[in-house]
């Protein structure tokens, strides 16, 4: 009885959240073209409104340039404001706090009296603006056109003005999206302006970072000037404001600029230049659109609705925009110890936002983007190497400290697992063996585990309310309950590494530390908790109000476990304990009637209202495994129950993101769940299975990491009714264990799933599992 009444509710909310993913997503939304092109499934305003902080402009896949238009937004661009300050050259897809946007750029006409962005925004509207992997375009109220695209260095811009003696091209180095420290401006010709800036910022003030840039027209302007402040000069060839161009539009109104960015010194940006530069418009279009079209097409879905095909290829888009290049077109990089290198053999990458990615994005990138993947680790070896210290959130050339925890390490690890660092394997294991038995000195910028030395000795980080920061950025201290748990995960991930590498004594030593999520377990409240110096709970007994968790509650991290799930579960009084807490947890009854309802109406409560809850938070990462959960507890059809639901809150709509879309994160959750494969034990090398959502998908991989060079996943008449797993088969043999490892997903060609209308037998096993980390 109780199966037959979930299953009508079931059946009544999957066919409303069918008929929401089926709707057209208005305006903004870009319908594919007849010939089949990727590209034009790609909406980039997706994530543009309602705190996503994603960007419509032009780059291409890992690019340095990002360039995009500014229209006040602390972090760049808001679908909801009406007026655009400049096209800037540096953005970040979904931080939650202002980094990047150096160098705005803007056309104007007429005399130029004012340098404040703000002060000369031209207003636009988005009937006349449209944007696809690789290229931008608006019309301004001023009556000109602006058009961006971009290679991996350079940003390339084409402005069509009215007909005019006085049109301008306005250069705006002081003014940016973070902090300015410094700001200098030459025009070295008639064709030519560069510049050099100094900033620093991210949600809190951190060491500072340059960036230079050189500027080339395609023709010669006829007058220039440039400004300090808020005074103009005429004819002044150096500034520390910015500098303003003019063209005579009255015959030829189309003016065209290739800009250069570099993170070493001028030289390096003239040699990017030289190397990228060069080239028309139209051709830097082109070629921009066919990189993105080679990249999307190594995902090939059947099957689904027009606005389901959208969504997934944008999320699919944007989770190749970041890490980004960070070495010159020579190999040249400026390190975290502020010298410069070489990379020789490997590109070099920088923007680490370690604490969201390490969950999904780094590894759909070691499945998609191997080759990118494996010199992003070894980026971040060097790092480490040339540094002192590993990361934990880098912007550029420098260590933000954001966020809290260990992320380093399953990222590293899940690069060792998925067979990136080969060569690699004892300089990575010797700069994460240091991080995880240490506290980086206080002459570093690194904060590292900045609660280890408690963690070692008592086995937890302590919560210690209203500590002053010895380090610009987050402290583990603030968040001690979250930290100890994030700690735990990464030694459990560093064991496995330790074992694989003969290391047996770490091992051991990592597998006991691994364990340490039981010291802030509350037996009295049957919750994680924090602990205080001296060792006792604090904080309200509430789990759902509970401190000392970063953004979230203990409701939220209870199942953060992944290296010992079956450990937690005991803890909470096993799998039928631990189904009813997941089932309050999703609000699992409500699911069942009205899935998109509950996604919209109970799980979220806005963009960065991370406490006092006791619900899944769809749109922050501590949650991303927690669907997964169900696979562990004998009920895999509730993980497609509430991934399903989940999905429904990523549309083809400026508000169709989850919450911020951090580097990639929430779009990488978005791909994996929609394929079926998922990360549940990030750092190692296993996969959760559920229900794909398109009827068949063909991955084109890469031969060197997987020697079929290929896998199709297929689900055939998926859908809004015939969602559950009946059975599962792997190159034809029957799979009935809910997971894969990464060396049997490198072995197959095909994996099938056999869908229906009820919940199955399937996976419900104790082996069907996926098993702890050994």
């Amino acid at each position: 009885m109780r199966r037959t009444t979930w299953l009508r509710g079931a059946l009544r909310g999957l066919t409303a959240a069918a008929l929401l993913g089926a709707a057209l997503s208005g305006p903004s939304a870009l319908a594919a073209d007849r010939d089949g092109a990727l590209t034009d499934l790609v909406n980039p305003f997706i994530g543009t409104q309602n705190e996503g902080n994603t960007y419509p402009g032009a780059a291409v896949p890992f690019g340095m340039v990002q360039f995009s238009p500014d229209t006040g937004h602390n972090t760049g661009y808001d679908y909801a404001q009406d007026h655009i300050r400049g096209f800037s050259l540096v953005h970040l897809s979904g931080v939650g706090c202002g980094l990047g946007g150096d160098l705005p750029v803007l056309p104007t006409t007429g005399e130029v009296t004012r340098t404040d962005n703000a002060a000369y925004a031209a207003g636009f509207g988005h009937d006349d603006e449209s944007a696809s992997p690789g290229y931008y375009r608006v019309g301004l109220a001023t009556g000109i056109e602006a058009e961006l695209t971009a290679t991996a260095r350079t940003g390339v811009q084409r402005y069509t003005f009215p007909a005019t003696d006085k049109a301008n091209v306005l250069l705006n180095a002081a003014q940016s999206l973070h902090s300015g420290v410094s700001a200098k401006v030459e025009v070295l010709d008639s064709r030519t302006v560069r510049t050099a800036i100094t900033g620093r910022g991210f949600c809190q003030d951190t060491e500072p970072y340059t960036v230079y840039t050189v500027t080339r027209f395609d023709r010669p302007f006829t007058a220039h000037g440039t400004w300090d402040g808020a005074t103009v000069t005429a004819g002044a060839r150096s500034g520390t404001g910015g500098a303003y161009v003019r063209f005579d539009t009255t015959k030829d109104r189309t003016v065209e600029a290739t800009t250069a960015l570099s993170y070493v010194d001028a030289h390096g940006a003239a040699v990017n230049l030289r190397a990228e530069g060069g080239r028309s418009f139209d051709s830097v279009r082109d070629r921009a659109r066919r990189s993105w079209e080679d990249r999307l097409d190594d995902v090939r879905a059947t099957g689904g609705g027009d606005s389901l095909r959208r969504t997934f290829y944008s999320s699919l888009y944007r989770s190749f925009l970041a890490p980004n290049i960070g070495s010159d077109a020579d190999g040249r990089y400026t390190g975290w110890d502020q010298r410069i290198h070489r990379a020789k053999g490997f590109t070099y990458y920088q923007n680490w936002s370690l604490w969201d990615t390490y969950r999904t994005q780094s590894q759909l990138l070691s499945l998609l983007a191997p080759r990118e993947a494996r010199d992003m680790a070894v980026s971040v070896i060097r790092i480490s190497e040339e540094s002192g210290w590993l990361p934990k959130w880098g912007y550029g050339t420098v260590e933000t400290n954001i966020m809290t925890g260990d992320p380093v390490t399953p990222f590293l690890t899940n690069a060792y697992q998925q067979g990136l660092l080969h060569g690699y394997e004892d300089r990575a294991y010797r700069a994460l063996k240091r991080n995880a038995d240490g506290v980086p000195p206080a002459d570093s910028p690194a904060v590292g585990r900045e609660a280890n030395r408690e963690y070692l000795a008592d086995g937890y980080a302590p919560y210690v309310k209203g500590r002053p920061h010895a380090k610009p950025g987050d402290s583990d201290y603030d968040h001690g309950a979250s930290a100890t748990l994030e700690y735990a995960l990464s030694d459990a991930m560093l064991a496995r590494m330790a074992r694989d590498l003969g290391h047996r004594a770490d091992a051991e030593r990592y597998a006991a530390r691994a364990q340490n999520y039981r010291s802030v377990f509350d037996p009295t409240t049957g919750f994680f908790r924090a602990r205080d110096a001296s060792g006792a709970f604090t904080g309200p007994a509430d789990p759902a109000r509970s401190e000392g968790f970063h953004e979230g509650t203990s409701w939220q991290y209870q199942w953060l476990v992944p290296q010992d799930l079956p450990g937690m579960i005991d803890l909470i009084g096993g799998r039928q304990a631990a189904n009813d807490r997941l089932d309050a947890f999703f609000a699992y009854d409500r699911l069942l009637a009205d899935p998109a309802g509950t996604a919209r109406e109970v799980w979220v409560n806005g963009p960065y209202d991370y406490y006092n809850a006791d619900k899944y938070n769809p749109q922050n990462e501590p949650d991303l495994i927690a669907p997964y959960t169900y696979l562990s507890t004998g009920q895999p059809w509730k993980t497609t129950d509430v991934v399903h639901a989940a999905l429904t809150l990523f549309t083809d709509t400026p508000t169709g993101m989850t919450g911020n879309d951090d580097l990639g994160t929430m779009s990488a959750w978005n791909v994996l769940s929609s394929l079926g494969i998922f990360p549940v034990q990030p750092g190692d090398a296993v996969w959760g299975l559920s229900t794909p959502v398109f009827d068949r998908v063909d991955l084109t991989l890469d031969r060197r990491y997987y020697p079929h060079g290929a896998l199709t996943i297929t689900a055939r008449g998926t859908s809004a009714t015939d969602r559950y797993v009946q059975s599962a088969r792997a190159d034809g043999a029957a799979l009935d264990r809910t997971y894969l490892t990464t060396d049997a997903l490198r072995s197959l060609h095909r994996l099938d799933f056999t869908v229906g209308p009820r919940p199955s037998e399937w996976g419900t096993s104790h082996p069907a599992a996926p098993p702890a980390p050994k």
